[in-house]
């Protein structure tokens, strides 16, 4: 990970934004470079994936104009092939330095044809001006906010604007910025047909689609690691992982000391497949203490997204300290296209779609800034396969008729995929899914309950939670969550747009607590 910064502000200054970059050192730990650009400035805290030697810091510079980016241009190879036979000369072996040369091709179309997982601000010297943009699935972060004059910032992190803008704003997922204007690239999310393939040429994409987006999250001139809970999807990438390395991929594995529910799976999945294979163990201590560093890094009050952090905030933080291991792969925006839990309980097809598609938009406030935050905040990379927006475009395009849970088993789509191959063991593929923070043990949040319980009598929760107007706690962990966030962001909680919840319309999913485990068909998926 990287932290990127721009202004159009120039009087704003060089020590304010080093003051601004000092918040997120973890996400750019080797070098931090700020320089002017036309009337503005532009900031980079590097973290060094491509190109490791000093050529590869930012910003990349191209006939007076600038670029920072946050990012992974997967295939940039032979783009970078295509345009020094047009000419251009390149300096370093990072992804990111074709960013210019193809601007000065196409413009902000070249938005669009990025396979990528990033965030970039640009300054183009032909118009003095500054454009911003942001992958369509939101991976990499990035915020915008005003001053009071008017003049606009961006940054990674919402914590780099605060007390500069008034408003911190998530920058949209797939938009870019340019003249002042928000333009929309692509959305993910608008699915306004579906393909015509049967039931074995779906799976048969799925495998193959997903098996090129573990492939290409594979380059990288720095170490790799693999999040590893023993669940079908982190199981996947670690398991077409290590079937493409010759020597034993690094999997990791969290889980609490008295009642972990993953480890053991995890622990099956690394013998079956032969990973160097470790475990940490937590403490209901390690949880209590961590509370309030997990919600200063991740920026949110939800209590899903913050549940689901601690573990992964705390094995990134063991991984950081015990490795040198630079770059994280991962299995998230697996349910979202897939299916969770409950949306076994969705009334129709069409139903299930438009859960699917607001899901997929809103990705970038809940298990992706979970993933970014946790990874970024211990100086390592985030890499989502399943987001791959081959394979996202893909399975949002199938007829949601196959997806509903018709077969006995949820997400069954793609455990079939992967039948034939013995990637895995077949108790893994079909095992029931469970929740990552149950799974790390159902005592983790169980403890955070009780510890929201005693801090807050009933009258202080009434009182207290009365002062919100905008998603308004509604248990004493919540609130307990919110008075964290604003402590280190008063005033900015529509940076989220609420709680995540199963779906309430929906019959089976009138629950007050966002754990799968009180869904009435839980069943399995915790032992």
């Amino acid at each position: 990970m990287c932290t990127i910064f721009g202004t159009s502000n120039r009087s704003f200054g060089e020590r304010r934004i080093a003051a601004a970059l000092a918040k997120t050192t973890m996400r750019g730990p080797d070098s931090m470079r700020i320089e002017p650009c036309g009337g503005g400035w532009l900031g980079f805290q590097r973290l060094a994936i491509m190109g490791l030697n000093e050529e590869g810091m930012q910003p990349f510079r191209h006939h007076g104009s600038m670029v920072v980016c946050n990012g992974e241009i997967y295939g940039f190879r032979p783009l970078k092939e295509e345009l020094t036979e047009k000419g251009y000369t390149f300096r370093s072996d990072s992804d990111c330095e074709i960013l210019l040369p193809l601007y000065e091709q196409y413009g902000t179309d070249m938005f669009a044809m990025l396979d990528a997982e990033f965030a970039c601000i640009l300054y183009d010297a032909r118009t003095d001006s500054l454009i911003a943009a942001r992958d369509p699935i939101g991976i990499r972060p990035m915020f915008y906010g005003y001053d009071k004059e008017g003049y606009i910032y961006f940054a990674s992190e919402a914590r780099n604007l605060i007390g500069i803008a008034e408003k911190v704003i998530p920058f949209p997922p797939g938009y870019y910025y340019h003249n002042g204007q928000f333009v929309c690239y692509r959305d993910m999310s608008d699915v306004r047909s579906y393909s015509s393939d049967t039931l074995e040429t779906i799976c048969t994409n799925i495998h193959d689609l997903l098996i090129e987006g573990v492939g290409k999250r594979l380059d990288s001139d720095a170490k790799i690691g693999y999040l590893l809970s023993g669940g079908l999807d982190s199981s996947l990438v670690c398991a077409i992982a290590q079937s493409r390395s010759i020597v034993p991929i690094e999997t990791f594995a969290i889980g609490m000391s008295e009642d972990a529910i993953d480890l053991k799976y995890a622990r099956e999945v690394a013998e079956y497949i032969g990973s160097h294979h470790h475990e940490i163990l937590i403490t209901e201590k390690d949880v209590l203490d961590s509370l309030e560093e997990v919600v200063a890094a991740l920026g949110t009050y939800d209590i899903t997204t913050i549940r689901a952090s601690i573990g992964m905030y705390l094995i990134c933080r063991a991984i950081h300290q015990t490795s040198d291991i630079r770059v994280l792969l991962t299995g998230e925006i697996s349910d979202e296209m897939f299916g969770y839990k409950y949306t076994d309980f969705a009334p129709d097809a069409l139903a299930f779609q438009k859960e699917a598609e607001k899901r997929i938009r809103e990705i970038y406030m809940y298990d992706v800034l979970r993933a970014d935050r946790c990874i970024a905040s211990h100086s390592m990379e985030a890499r989502v396969p399943f987001g791959d927006l081959k394979f996202v475009d893909y399975v949002m395009h199938i007829d949601p008729q196959y997806k509903l849970n018709t077969y006995g088993k949820g997400k069954y789509l793609l455990r079939h995929a992967f039948v034939k191959d013995h990637l895995l063991p077949y108790s893994i593929l079909m095992r029931e899914k469970a929740a990552f923070s149950d799974a790390v043990g159902h005592s983790m949040a169980d403890s955070i309950k009780e510890y929201a319980e005693s801090y807050y009598t009933d009258e202080q929760f009434e009182m207290l939670s009365g002062k919100y107007d905008h998603a308004r706690p509604y248990t004493k962990e919540s609130l307990l969550y919110r008075e964290l966030f604003e402590k280190y962001y008063p005033g900015q909680s529509e940076m989220v747009k609420d709680f995540w919840l199963p779906n309430q319309e929906w019959e089976g999913c009138h629950v007050s607590d966002p754990s799968a485990r009180y869904l009435s068909n839980y069943g399995e998926s915790g032992v």
